[in-house]
């Protein structure tokens, strides 16, 4: 299969994604700190399209010195994708299912080559 065209690294700056084809198949591809990640857009739960849903930080707990529960704040380095359709949440960085994390969307290799960025199949 051919390497397929995602966009210009002009055009897909940091914190975007972008969704492209490949025959059948759907991939996401998300910019996240500098870094391409890529994913096939397939919902482990149900085959929705998880890398379409809304992307947030991780919410994480902070608790006091003594481990008592404080309250919640969003994490600075981890970012989620959310499956638009029942709510699962993936990691950017590694596909995996925050809940459960061996569990893992199938990856794919992103290239820059120049000003171009492809996914490789």
């Amino acid at each position: 299969m051919p390497d397929i065209f995602v966009a210009k690294t002009a055009d897909f700056p940091d914190g975007e994604r972008r969704i492209v084809t490949d025959g059948a198949r759907e991939i996401g591809v998300f910019h996240w700190q500098g870094e391409l990640y890529a994913y096939e857009n397939l919902c482990l739960h149900q085959g929705g399209p998880a890398c379409e849903g809304l992307m947030m930080h991780k919410v994480e707990d902070v608790l006091g010195p003594d481990r008592t529960w404080i309250g919640q704040r969003f994490s600075k380095d981890e970012m989620h994708f959310v499956c638009p359709w029942h709510g699962y949440e993936y990691d950017v960085k590694t596909g995996e299912c925050a809940a459960d994390r061996r569990l893992k969307l199938k990856s794919f290799t992103v290239e820059r080559r120049g000003e171009d960025i492809y996914v490789i199949t």
